[in-house]
């Protein structure tokens, strides 16, 4: 899991152009959005759509489970695992 972890990692500093962000700096478990990471609706959907291109799966922004899947990286690797 410590691999999808640091993928999505990744997929977050590349996606969101977070060049002075090493993924290490990166907390698994800490909010994406608001306190955390303070990543913001936009964010969000090119997230989204960065993931779906890079694990093919499509994610439903009305959906409480998306929502709740992208609360931080932890829960948005379980949600990919649960996919897959």
């Amino acid at each position: 899991m410590e691999k999808l972890h640091n993928e999505i990692k990744n997929i977050i500093i590349q996606t969101l152009n977070l060049d002075d962000i090493t993924p290490n700096e990166i907390e698994t478990d800490a909010p994406l959005f608001g306190d955390g990471l303070g990543l913001d609706s936009i964010d969000a959907l090119e997230l989204g759509l960065a993931i779906k291109n890079q694990y093919g799966i499509v994610l439903s922004a009305e959906s409480d489970e998306t929502k709740k899947a992208f609360y931080s990286v932890k829960t948005l690797a379980d949600f990919i695992a649960s996919q897959q």
